[in-house]
């Protein structure tokens, strides 16, 4: 009896964590930004337990202190085999006197993560 409930955990365990609810929220490891002629590039770095098409993370955006969208670029298809990966937003217009940014990801079943990522700009 007792091998039978061990194996029975073990295949309980396995159906568990390849289910796409157990990857968690979307992680920002990193975020850099650059002034140009057209605006502000933000580069930003994610990591997340990508699954596939049914679990994936999606979507960055980045906002003013105060909570003014500024731009966001949206992730067009899981990065399964690709952890971390970084992405760009070129274009992106900062009012004058914001000095920092609020970053924050977004995955297609968890929604945004509540990690909120600050970046002072240079």
């Amino acid at each position: 009896m007792r091998f039978l409930k061990s194996k029975v955990f073990w295949f309980a365990a396995l159906v568990l964590s390849t289910n796409p609810v157990f990857a968690g929220d979307v992680e920002i490891v990193d975020a850099a930004a650059k002034e140009g002629a057209g605006g502000w590039t933000f580069s930003v770095t994610l990591k997340h337990g990508d699954t596939g098409w049914d679990h994936y993370a999606d979507l960055w955006e980045v906002y003013t202190p105060e909570g003014k969208l500024l731009g966001k670029r949206v992730l067009a298809h899981p990065h399964v085999n690709e952890q971390p990966f970084t992405r760009s937003l070129s274009g992106v217009q900062i009012p004058n006197g914001v000095t920092t940014v609020i970053i924050r990801a977004r995955d297609s079943v968890h929604g945004v993560s509540p990690q909120e990522f600050r970046l002072e700009l240079p």
